[in-house]
């Protein structure tokens, strides 16, 4: 790894493959939820449902990573049509984040949850919610999935390139832990104005994100 730069290849897929992965996953967003989600409850608590949610999202996000491909296949999907309609979906959760209506919905699955188990006179601290909502799918939802898919069939099966995305997944989702680890201090720092511009911001990136998915897979569906 000595002596890259900024124009190396590899690079470049690592900075194209985090912030993709950034955005999508949105580890700020996903901090007021956590947080509402786990309130009144123990350190341990929240450190475990931080630790777990993370380790669960990565299986999934790796596993659609390398065996996305083989999956498609065997749909008989082929990988420029998965890039267009991928992307056509990864633009819809950014106009979604630009109107901060995915903020809105993660908002009320996460009240969904607490009204679940107060029905069952069941404390939130004993409600397991590290894999649903928190692995699946505020973390490892359809547009991640869809993301980690078309940032690995870039990759056209080279392993280099294929760790370098793999590389990017992880420190997102480590990022995303240390977020969910420090929720409490977060939130007395970042206020509700502050996130709602931040993700209007990301939302604008992602969309052009999109759009060069979409128009990779016409190039690739005419040979352009």
């Amino acid at each position: 790894m000595m002596g890259l730069t900024l124009n190396d290849p590899l690079v470049q897929l690592f900075i194209s493959s985090f912030v993709t992965l950034f955005v999508v996953i949105d580890p700020p967003g996903c901090v007021p939820i956590f947080s509402s989600l786990t309130a009144g409850t123990t350190a341990k608590h929240r450190f475990d449902m931080a630790v777990r949610s993370s380790l669960i999202a990565a299986g999934v996000l790796i596993a659609f990573a390398l065996g996305g491909e083989a999956f498609l296949s065997a749909l008989g999907i082929t990988l420029p049509a998965f890039k267009i309609a991928g992307g056509l979906m990864v633009f819809v959760i950014a106009i979604d984040m630009v109107f901060e209506k995915r903020t809105q919905r993660r908002e009320t699955r996460a009240e969904g949850v607490k009204s679940a188990a107060d029905a069952a006179g069941k404390p939130l601290e004993q409600e397991d919610i590290s894999v649903f909502p928190m692995a699946i799918p505020m973390l490892a939802g359809p547009g991640s999935i869809a993301s980690v898919m078309l940032l690995s069939a870039r990759t056209g099966g080279d392993v280099a390139q294929e760790a370098v995305v793999l590389g990017a997944l992880v420190a997102v989702l480590l990022l995303t832990l240390l977020c969910l680890l420090a929720a409490g201090p977060i939130m007395k720092l970042m206020g509700a104005k502050f996130e709602g511009a931040l993700t209007r911001l990301l939302g604008v990136v992602l969309a052009a994100l999109a759009a060069q998915f979409v128009i990779d897979g016409i190039k690739q569906s005419f040979n352009l």
